[in-house]
């Protein structure tokens, strides 16, 4: 069932090579301990040979007696499940009966697998603009701990991970490379399929924002969008995620987007088992995943996501998962590697089409070929089929018919089966990735402009300064908007709240842009994952609470967000900035901190120990790592 690899390799592109060896040695120092540490916890055999009777009989007690057999043996590899399934995000209700479909599967192989544990998964589509939004970000981490509780019983040979949304992925790989002395293998659920589209979505929210029509209209539509069982089917974070784990090696080839519930689909989840069983065979001297995820993997990520144009939320997770293996990056590294990688897709936002039109366009196979034509991957990796990214450059297919086939893959089509969504790399839609760092006296901030017209990327105005989202949607609705202005939405950083979506802003400056006003959004918190036509310099650094100099700006400064030279800059002199006392905002009248409800609470250590947005925003990695 494994693609063969075929085609020489290219010559890379310098600038991923001299980018690459900097990533190298900023960590040699990180990276050697990462590997010293889970070289220390491999063993010879099964995980599980040695371990007290006790342990054995608590480990196994409810599994069938003819797994257990295979269990006392000691032979055959033990597959431990961290699943993150529930039944209210739709991307991930595909995994509840897929459980019993990788026990089945295992044992056809003479193999064992148990569930090892659950993760939370919470979506920012149903608490964007709501209080539980505040737990989004560290909701990452706390799945990186939940990865880690379940692993930690040291049973399994190899690990699959079953996880697809925004927060999931990131956690489950960060929870995951503490056990990197272990082959790992995630698996997809794919996308649902396509139902309203994105523009006219879109133009709904901006007619509801503007009071044309009603909630009743703005619920019809978000419900002909989000329809059914799958992933949210434009290029946000969640789709950002499935990319990112095919194109570093750890999902089977072709199987990040093909819709739930179809027969290839239950077809890929076997061949991801029969990986890690191949891969989990006790005596095997497979490395485990922390040594296929190294600095050359991650700068493939990063390609990645520039030559989609991928979730500016990576900024942030991919930093974070870097450094769970001793792996440092930076927003340099983002914005070199944008300037020398093209755009190859337009997926919503950045374009009409969804993730399954750009499947179909060819999608990952094509675009990884194109990459790697071009040199701007790296080829010799390690991955989940032990062989290098060439075999990725093939696509899934069932052989004898879609209801009853065999598992093949076959060479993805030589063109683009559709030019506004995918393009070869001889005709990108554009020659760099549109991520672009920002710097100044405010700091240092990213903003994606391959969505942004190039008419609205360059904006001087003067700052309307808010504390809250919802304050501007206040002034929105008074029609006190009705100008130029660069929207400062402060204390909204890793260490102030959290750090939530501001995705409710999207559609007010949207109306505002589409009225002929320069508008743009300056924030030390996160935009959408799906961040689109307006500029946003967003994940400003340092944050409001940290003593960054956003907390300084004042109502009427003017503000130049030029996203073409990269300049961040308030034009206050570093006098008068200095001497003006940081504005924060005074406490509620009742003397009760903002986040004393919603569960938020329990989360204070995790943001009086989050590290700055650029190393990652993670409490577990703080900025001495």
């Amino acid at each position: 069932m494994t693609p063969p690899a075929s085609s020489p390799s290219v010559p890379l592109h310098p600038e991923l090579l001299r980018i690459t060896e900097r990533i190298r040695q900023r960590s040699a120092t990180t990276r050697q301990a990462y590997l010293a540490m889970i070289d220390s916890a491999r063993r010879p055999g099964a995980y599980r040979a040695g371990m007290g009777c006790a342990n054995m009989a608590h480990a196994f007690a409810a599994m069938p007696a003819s797994d257990k057999l295979v269990l006392n043996q000691e032979r055959q590899p033990n597959l431990g499940v961290v699943t993150a399934y529930n039944d209210m995000l739709s991307a991930h209700q595909p995994y509840e009966h897929y459980p019993e479909r990788i026990r089945a599967a295992a044992r056809a192989l003479g193999a064992t697998a148990q569930v090892a544990g659950g993760v939370p998964a919470m979506c920012d589509g149903i608490t964007q603009g709501e209080d539980g939004m505040e737990l989004s970000l560290f909701s990452r981490d706390v799945i990186a701990l939940a990865t880690a509780v379940a692993l930690s019983h040291n049973v399994f040979d190899a690990a699959l991970c079953l996880g697809v949304c925004d927060k999931i992925v990131p956690g489950l790989l960060m929870g995951a490379l503490q056990f990197g002395h272990l082959p790992v293998v995630f698996v997809p659920a794919g996308p649902m399929t396509s139902g309203l589209s994105n523009d006219a979505k879109a133009k709904v929210r901006q007619e509801y924002a503007q009071g044309k029509v009603g909630r009743d209209a703005l619920l019809a539509s978000e419900q002909a969008a989000y329809h059914g069982a799958g992933t949210c089917t434009f290029y946000g974070t969640a789709n950002s995620n499935q990319m990112l784990m095919e194109i570093m090696g750890l999902h089977l080839p072709g199987s990040s987007f093909v819709n739930p519930g179809t027969p290839l689909r239950d077809a890929l989840t076997d061949a991801a088992v029969q990986r890690a069983v191949a891969m989990g065979q006790p005596g095997q001297k497979h490395s485990g995943m922390g040594h296929w995820v190294n600095e050359q993997v991650i700068v493939n990520g990063l390609v990645g996501l520039l030559a989609t144009g991928g979730s500016t939320n990576h900024t942030l997770h991919l930093v974070a998962m870097a450094r769970a293996a001793g792996i440092l990056i930076d927003w340099d590294d983002f914005a070199e590697l944008s300037a020398c990688v093209p755009l190859l897709a337009r997926v919503y936002p950045n374009g009409q089409a969804d993730v399954n039109h750009f499947h179909a366009a060819g999608g990952m196979g094509f675009l990884m070929r194109e990459l790697l034509d071009a040199g701007l991957l790296h080829e010799d990796v390690g991955t989940i089929l032990g062989q290098g990214l060439r075999a990725w450059t093939r696509e899934p297919w069932l052989d004898g018919g879609q209801d009853g086939g065999r598992l093949a893959w076959r060479d993805v089509p030589a063109v683009s089966a559709d030019l506004d969504v995918l393009r070869p790399a001889a005709q990108p839609f554009s020659a760099d990735g549109g991520l672009r760092l920002l710097k100044g006296n405010l700091g240092r901030a990213v903003v994606k402009v391959s969505a942004v017209k190039p008419a609205h990327r360059v904006v001087r105005a003067p700052a309307l300064v808010f504390t809250d989202q919802k304050q501007l949607d206040v002034r929105f609705q008074a029609g006190e908007l009705e100008r130029d202005f660069i929207a400062v939405v402060r204390e909204q950083g890793p260490r102030a709240n959290g750090m939530p979506e501001l995705h409710k802003l999207t559609p007010v400056l949207g109306v505002l842009q589409d009225r002929g006003f320069h508008v743009a959004l300056l924030t030390d918190g996160r935009m959408s994952g799906a961040s689109g036509k307006v500029p946003a310099a967003i994940h400003l650094s340092p944050e409001a609470l940290d003593g960054g100099a956003i907390a300084r700006i004042e109502e009427g400064d003017m503000v130049t967000l030029n996203c073409d030279t990269g300049e961040l800059r308030l034009e206050v002199d570093d006098a008068t900035l200095a001497a003006r006392t940081p504005r924060l905002s005074a406490s509620p009248a009742d003397g009760q901190p903002a986040w004393l409800h919603h569960g938020r609470q329990i989360f204070e250590l995790f943001r009086q120990n989050a590290a700055p947005a650029e190393q990652g925003a993670s409490p577990l990695w703080p900025a001495s790592h």
